[in-house]
This record gives structure tokens, sequence and C-alpha cells, in this order.
């Protein structure tokens, strides 16, 4: 499944640490753009911990509304607790996305869970963090389109400090 169509937006994020995680996962499954609300996460960037500076490869851009932002051909998944939504395991991800994440001390507005194509849940005892969440749904998006094993895709993620083998 191509990425190159997909879309990480977060409600009013007010943790630069969680942003720059989210970046940092944007960055190993090929996203290219974060888009966020609010002014919060304007006020915290500077302290972001983007520790492999993906974000100088990420479109990051502040917008007013994920609704107007998005082209019609993609579509809307928010991510969220909200009595009626799929559970994760059993959802299938569109090609084309925008993943919606509610903010971390708090849940979507009600009307971009009505404008949604989709509306998921993560069946977990309490709430993730906002970082830990979109990780865990960029994985599962991975997971569901995993089409083969490739040591070249090893060899060239890993740093110069791993150079792991298994034995034959």
């Amino acid at each position: 499944m191509n990425n190159q169509d997909v879309t990480i937006c977060l409600t009013n994020p007010k943790s630069p640490s969680n942003v720059g995680a989210i970046l940092r996962a944007a960055g190993c499954y090929n996203i290219p753009a974060l888009l966020y609300t609010g002014n919060r996460y304007n006020k915290a960037k500077k302290h972001a911990t983007d520790t492999q500076n993906v974000g100088n490869e990420i479109s990051v851009t502040h917008v007013e509304s994920f609704l107007e932002s998005k082209p019609d051909d993609v579509k809307l998944v928010c991510i969220d607790f909200a009595e009626g939504a799929v559970p994760l395991p059993v959802f299938e991800h569109p090609e084309k996305a925008f993943y919606v994440f509610g903010p971390e001390d708090g849940s979507l507005k009600q009307d971009i869970v009505d404008a949604a194509d989709f509306v998921v849940y993560m069946p977990t005892n309490g709430s993730l963090n906002l970082a830990a969440a979109a990780n865990v749904v960029l994985y599962d998006r991975a997971a569901k389109s995993f089409s083969g094993h490739d040591d070249d895709l090893i060899r060239k993620s890993r740093d110069v400090n791993n150079r792991l083998k298994v034995p034959a």
C-alpha cells in the first residue's frame, strides 16, 4: 500500500515530544505530511524531539480545518473512543487517508466525526498517549499491507551500530 497519499492530522496537539515521536514514525512509514490545528503546538514546537530530523523531510502544516484541507478522493479516518466505532484489528485501511487523532486531553469534535468515512478505535483499557496511538495505527496499516520479507530493508533501516544477523 502506497503511503504517499496518507496524512496524519493532529487536533490541537500540546506536547512537542508526542509530535516529535509522531514525526519519527511518519518518517519510518514514509508518510509525507502532518497537519495540525490549534495553537498549543506553535508555542511548544521549539522543544520538539524529532531525533531523526524527519521534520525537515515531512510537510508539517498548521491548518484551520482538516475538512477544508482534505482532497475529495481521500477518506477521513477518525481515531477515537466513540460508540459505534470499528475496532482497529478488523479495520481495512483505505489507500488514501487522512488519519485524524483527537487532542491529548480530550476527544474529537462531533462535526469531524459526523464527516468521517470511518471512525476507528483501539481496543485498549484506557487511552494510549497521542504518539503511541499514531504509531499503532501506522504499524497496523503497514502490517496489513505487508507483502514479503526483504533483508535489503533491514540493511537500509538500521544504523551503523547495528550489524546483527541471525545465524544460518
